[in-house]
């Protein structure tokens, strides 16, 4: 059902991105630089039923039209929780429950279980975009007051996009992830030369290790992935998210099994084998790239072994990064590893708007002392990493 908003254009709300065609949504997600936004990787992750109203992520898409033509379109969800999103708002729903002022459900704009920086609007690029946005803005501000949603919250947003948001009133919260940057290194020991003396040492025996173990890595991209690894990589990802964060597991089986044939493109996967047995992988880490840019997502092993987390996850994922001109390296969420292994805190921002007046107020009033707090968090962290120089100049991704 449509309702008119300009005479020239038409706003619908859907609940499943498959009630667009492949084709018309993807001449908007594609040009993008995120993988996460195009058609097959949404629509995997609902149709899997990985994000539904049963699991708290109830698709709620919002699309422009002109006359039959899709010229906009904001992968959007209503959400009665935040798990699953990475940007932990407990505080502000802390704060809404002791002023009594209900905090869920809230409209959340971001690629469901992906924290990666490039959520945005897709809009056409004939378009003119401030218009369009705001346009859309005010669609959403509509809808949330017709189902009494309390907010409407943008994760991981795009930096060119940020000031766009910014002026139509939403609040910018700063965070940080870590991302390896490749200044055009020609190999492995160009990526090692950048660290101390000792951090290069450690590096080198965390690698020893693995041979040590009788480990064979190899990584797999594309269409050289056989189809039986596929399922393996859910085993993997369930074994890793019951032994280390229960509660996490949000993808299902379905999801990775569907990412054959019509995603598979996109993956690369780093699989260590035994010397025995070269058809099975006794641990595997599972990114996404596009172009220039590589995505860290998933990894598990079903054995303990010294350092394999290291290599498979960062090492082996680098490696082949240089080798296919990679220049940007995106490892996932978390830092504790990261940061010994050349991957500096990066900002990235989400942007918030709460309905509640006095929440709004409270807002804009303290998220400018956050994000002073948080900016001495980047630099702490960036000030401490093992380089031999400290000339680092971290970027909005």
């Amino acid at each position: 059902m449509f309702k008119r908003a300009k005479p020239q254009y038409s706003i619908s709300w859907i609940q499943k991105i498959s009630e667009i065609p492949k084709p018309v949504w993807d001449e908007l997600a594609t040009p993008l630089k995120t993988p996460f936004l195009e058609w097959e990787w949404l629509n995997n992750i609902e149709t899997s039923k990985s994000a539904t109203s049963r699991t708290g992520w109830q698709p709620c898409h919002l699309t422009i039209w002109r006359d039959k033509q899709l010229i906009a379109a904001a992968p959007l969800y209503i959400k009665g929780h935040s798990y699953g999103e990475f940007v932990f708002d407990h505080q502000w729903a802390d704060l809404s429950h002791r002023l009594v002022i209900p905090y869920y459900p809230k409209l959340l704009g971001m690629t469901p279980f992906t924290p990666a920086v490039g959520y945005r609007f897709l809009i056409a690029p004939n378009e003119d975009e401030a218009e369009i946005t705001q346009m859309m803005v005010a669609a959403i501000d509509h809808f949330c007051d017709q189902n009494k949603l309390s907010g409407c919250h943008f994760l991981f947003v795009d930096p060119d996009w940020k000031p766009i948001i910014e002026n139509c009133g939403f609040s910018s919260w700063l965070h940080h992830s870590y991302i390896w940057s490749n200044p055009s290194f020609n190999n492995f020991d160009d990526y090692l030369k950048q660290f101390n003396a000792n951090q290069r040492r450690n590096i080198k025996r965390e690698r020893k290790a693995v041979g040590k173990a009788n480990l064979n890595m190899k990584v797999l991209a594309g269409e050289d992935i056989p189809h039986h690894l596929y399922p393996m990589i859910y085993r993997f990802y369930s074994s890793t998210c019951e032994k280390f964060y229960w509660g996490s597991q949000y993808l299902t089986r379905k999801f990775f099994e569907q990412l054959y044939p019509h995603y598979s493109h996109r993956v690369v996967l780093a699989a260590a084998y035994t010397d025995y047995d070269d058809h099975k992988p006794v641990g595997m880490s599972f990114c996404i790239r596009k172009d220039d840019n590589l995505y860290g997502r998933y990894w598990g092993s079903f054995e303990e072994y010294d350092c394999l987390h290291f290599e498979a996850c960062y090492y082996q994922p680098i490696e082949w990064a240089i080798k296919e001109g990679i220049t940007m390296f995106d490892p996932g969420a978390g830092g504790r590893h990261k940061r010994r292994r050349g991957f500096p805190a990066t900002p990235n921002y989400s942007l918030h708007r709460f309905y509640d007046q006095k929440m709004n107020q409270i807002l804009q009033h303290y998220i400018p002392e956050i994000n002073n707090m948080e900016q001495e968090e980047i630099d702490a962290v960036n000030d401490d990493l093992p380089f031999s120089k400290k000339e680092i100049q971290i970027k909005d991704l």
